[in-house]
């Protein structure tokens, strides 16, 4: 048996795999392969943000998974069933926030991370619109863009001069206050060592 800490792709999957509806769960797994592998590279290449307690910044991965985590305790908490459509729209938003932080023309070898990643990602809902509605419809859809385009609260992309937090859906202004107690270190995820058997050894 050798002991090994699961990566936060690992961690990911198995928290969407467990919270998920079976039909979301599977739309995940088609999504996730059109999604540039990022989750490894910084959350800020500036490195003046998303730092840890040691000053260590964030993988995408790992902040990812800090947000999804806080996001199915807190329905946890107020005994709401993460099993349904709204459930699954709530997870793949926070999955998909920072999915373009390094942009789309070279993602795996851009240097800096673009601010315009909200509206990327926004933008890439919007476009995929039918892909979406197998699994949603058109509010959901319109829904889930809204959160990501706007995650960011008064720094999203899009925000003109009347934007306010109080113009945001209340799903929307849940996942942008996970966004923010993420980046500023007020979220803790578990630190457990996950063992992985390997078969041959007794």
């Amino acid at each position: 048996m050798k002991g090994l800490v699961m990566s936060f792709e690992e961690r990911i999957e198995n928290l969407l795999q467990d919270k998920m509806t079976d039909e979301g769960f599977r739309f995940w797994k088609a999504l996730y392969e059109k999604i540039p592998p990022i989750w490894n590279r910084l959350s800020s290449s500036s490195k003046r943000y998303h730092n840890d307690e040691n000053g260590r910044v964030k993988t995408i991965g790992e902040h990812t998974f800090e947000m999804l985590n806080a996001c199915a305790k807190t329905l946890r908490m107020f005994r709401i069933n993460n099993k349904c459509k709204e459930g699954d729209l709530l997870l793949l938003s926070i999955f998909l926030h920072d999915a373009f932080k390094y942009g789309i023309n070279d993602p795996l070898n851009t240097k800096h991370t673009t601010s315009k990643h909200d509206n990327i990602v926004g933008n890439s809902i919007f476009a995929g619109k039918n892909k979406f509605l197998k699994l949603f419809d058109d509010k959901q859809v319109a829904l889930m863009e809204h959160i990501t385009r706007y995650h960011s609260g008064i720094w999203s992309t899009d925000v003109n001069e009347s934007f306010s937090l109080r113009s945001l859906d209340p799903m929307a202004l849940f996942v942008h206050i996970l966004d923010m107690l993420s980046a500023n270190n007020c979220l803790k995820i578990p630190k457990e060592i996950e063992e992985i058997k390997d078969d041959k050894t007794e």
